[in-house]
Protein backbone atom coordinates (compact mmCIF):
# COMPACT_ATOMS: atom_id res chain seq x y z
CA UNK A 1 0.00 0.00 0.00
CA UNK A 2 2.82 2.38 0.89
CA UNK A 3 4.60 1.72 -2.43
CA UNK A 4 1.38 2.43 -4.31
CA UNK A 5 0.95 5.75 -2.50
CA UNK A 6 4.55 6.70 -3.25
CA UNK A 7 4.09 5.72 -6.89
CA UNK A 8 0.94 7.80 -7.24
CA UNK A 9 2.64 10.72 -5.47
CA UNK A 10 5.60 10.50 -7.85
CA UNK A 11 3.35 10.44 -10.91
CA UNK A 12 1.38 13.44 -9.64
CA UNK A 13 4.60 15.31 -8.89
CA UNK A 14 5.91 14.64 -12.41
CA UNK A 15 2.59 15.75 -13.88
CA UNK A 16 2.69 18.97 -11.84
CA UNK A 17 6.27 19.59 -12.95
CA UNK A 18 5.36 19.11 -16.61
CA UNK A 19 2.37 21.43 -16.28
CA UNK A 20 4.46 24.00 -14.43
CA UNK A 21 7.07 23.92 -17.18
CA UNK A 22 4.45 24.28 -19.90
CA UNK A 23 2.35 27.00 -18.28
CA UNK A 24 4.93 28.97 -16.30
CA UNK A 25 8.24 28.63 -18.10
CA UNK A 26 7.60 27.71 -21.74
CA UNK A 27 4.29 29.45 -22.32
CA UNK A 28 2.44 28.92 -25.58
CA UNK A 29 5.02 29.45 -28.29
CA UNK A 30 5.88 28.03 -31.68
CA UNK A 31 8.84 28.71 -33.93
CA UNK A 32 7.75 31.32 -36.47
CA UNK A 33 8.77 31.41 -40.13
CA UNK A 34 11.26 34.20 -39.35
CA UNK A 35 13.00 32.10 -36.66
CA UNK A 36 11.61 34.02 -33.69
CA UNK A 37 9.41 32.49 -31.02
CA UNK A 38 5.80 33.28 -31.81
CA UNK A 39 3.67 33.68 -28.72
CA UNK A 40 0.23 32.45 -29.75
CA UNK A 41 -2.59 34.40 -28.12
CA UNK A 42 -6.31 34.85 -28.53
CA UNK A 43 -7.17 37.99 -30.47
CA UNK A 44 -8.19 39.98 -27.36
CA UNK A 45 -5.02 38.92 -25.51
CA UNK A 46 -2.89 39.90 -28.49
CA UNK A 47 -4.64 43.28 -28.59
CA UNK A 48 -3.88 43.80 -24.88
CA UNK A 49 -0.15 43.04 -25.32
CA UNK A 50 0.16 45.21 -28.43
CA UNK A 51 -1.69 48.04 -26.68
CA UNK A 52 0.84 47.82 -23.84
CA UNK A 53 3.68 48.09 -26.37
CA UNK A 54 2.03 51.14 -27.95
CA UNK A 55 1.81 52.65 -24.46
CA UNK A 56 5.58 52.17 -24.15
CA UNK A 57 6.10 54.00 -27.45
CA UNK A 58 3.78 56.84 -26.44
CA UNK A 59 5.66 57.21 -23.16
CA UNK A 60 9.02 57.20 -24.98
CA UNK A 61 7.78 59.96 -27.30
CA UNK A 62 6.48 61.93 -24.30
CA UNK A 63 9.79 61.51 -22.48
CA UNK A 64 11.80 62.71 -25.48
CA UNK A 65 9.55 65.76 -25.89
CA UNK A 66 9.79 66.54 -22.17
CA UNK A 67 13.59 66.18 -22.17
CA UNK A 68 13.75 68.59 -25.10
CA UNK A 69 12.00 71.27 -23.00
CA UNK A 70 13.85 70.22 -19.83
CA UNK A 71 10.53 69.35 -18.13
CA UNK A 72 11.74 66.60 -15.81
CA UNK A 73 8.41 66.45 -13.97
CA UNK A 74 6.80 65.46 -17.27
CA UNK A 75 9.59 62.92 -17.89
CA UNK A 76 8.75 61.36 -14.52
CA UNK A 77 5.01 61.42 -15.26
CA UNK A 78 5.43 59.76 -18.66
CA UNK A 79 7.78 57.08 -17.32
CA UNK A 80 5.55 56.37 -14.32
CA UNK A 81 2.56 55.87 -16.63
CA UNK A 82 4.14 52.64 -17.94
CA UNK A 83 5.78 51.49 -14.71
CA UNK A 84 4.87 48.37 -12.75
CA UNK A 85 1.45 49.75 -11.80
CA UNK A 86 0.48 49.64 -15.49
CA UNK A 87 0.96 45.87 -15.43
CA UNK A 88 -1.79 45.32 -12.87
CA UNK A 89 -4.93 43.71 -14.16
CA UNK A 90 -3.26 41.47 -16.74
CA UNK A 91 -5.40 38.31 -16.73
CA UNK A 92 -3.84 35.12 -15.36
CA UNK A 93 -5.06 33.33 -18.49
CA UNK A 94 -2.76 35.58 -20.53
CA UNK A 95 0.19 35.38 -18.13
CA UNK A 96 0.27 31.57 -18.33
CA UNK A 97 0.65 31.77 -22.11
CA UNK A 98 3.73 34.01 -21.93
CA UNK A 99 7.16 32.36 -21.70
CA UNK A 100 9.12 33.13 -18.54
CA UNK A 101 11.82 35.08 -20.40
CA UNK A 102 9.19 37.31 -22.02
CA UNK A 103 7.67 37.93 -18.58
CA UNK A 104 11.12 38.75 -17.16
CA UNK A 105 11.83 41.24 -19.95
CA UNK A 106 8.39 42.82 -19.55
CA UNK A 107 8.59 43.12 -15.78
CA UNK A 108 12.15 44.46 -16.03
CA UNK A 109 11.01 47.05 -18.56
CA UNK A 110 8.19 48.25 -16.30
CA UNK A 111 10.63 48.44 -13.37
CA UNK A 112 13.15 50.36 -15.49
CA UNK A 113 10.46 52.92 -16.37
CA UNK A 114 9.71 53.28 -12.64
CA UNK A 115 13.41 53.84 -11.98
CA UNK A 116 13.56 56.44 -14.76
CA UNK A 117 10.55 58.20 -13.19
CA UNK A 118 12.20 58.27 -9.75
CA UNK A 119 15.55 59.45 -11.11
CA UNK A 120 13.95 62.15 -13.26
CA UNK A 121 12.08 63.47 -10.22
CA UNK A 122 15.02 63.16 -7.81
CA UNK A 123 18.00 64.06 -10.01
CA UNK A 124 16.44 66.28 -12.66
CA UNK A 125 19.26 65.30 -15.04
CA UNK A 126 18.09 65.06 -18.64
CA UNK A 127 21.31 63.35 -19.76
CA UNK A 128 20.73 60.62 -17.18
CA UNK A 129 17.13 60.30 -18.38
CA UNK A 130 18.28 59.91 -21.99
CA UNK A 131 20.86 57.31 -20.94
CA UNK A 132 18.18 55.31 -19.12
CA UNK A 133 15.81 55.69 -22.06
CA UNK A 134 18.50 54.31 -24.39
CA UNK A 135 18.88 51.28 -22.12
CA UNK A 136 15.11 50.82 -22.11
CA UNK A 137 15.01 50.88 -25.90
CA UNK A 138 17.66 48.14 -25.94
CA UNK A 139 15.22 45.99 -23.95
CA UNK A 140 12.56 46.57 -26.61
CA UNK A 141 14.97 45.71 -29.40
CA UNK A 142 16.14 42.53 -27.62
CA UNK A 143 12.58 41.37 -27.00
CA UNK A 144 11.42 42.04 -30.56
CA UNK A 145 14.47 40.18 -31.89
CA UNK A 146 13.37 37.01 -30.06
CA UNK A 147 9.56 37.18 -29.89
CA UNK A 148 6.56 38.07 -31.95
CA UNK A 149 2.88 37.96 -31.04
CA UNK A 150 0.59 35.86 -33.25
CA UNK A 151 -3.16 35.33 -33.09
CA UNK A 152 -4.66 31.92 -32.63
CA UNK A 153 -6.21 30.66 -35.82
CA UNK A 154 -9.96 31.23 -35.62
CA UNK A 155 -12.01 28.06 -35.43
CA UNK A 156 -14.00 27.24 -38.55
CA UNK A 157 -17.74 27.45 -37.91
CA UNK A 158 -19.36 24.08 -37.34
CA UNK A 159 -22.00 23.09 -39.91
Amino acid sequence: MCKLAWGISLILLLLLGAMGYTFIIKGETITASDGRSAIVLAEGERDLVLNEMRSFLQAVQGIISAVETNDMAEVAKQAKSVGLAAQEGVPASLMKKLPIEFKKIGRGTHKAFDQLAMDAADLGDKNQALKQLGELMQRCIACHAVYRIDSEMPQAPKP
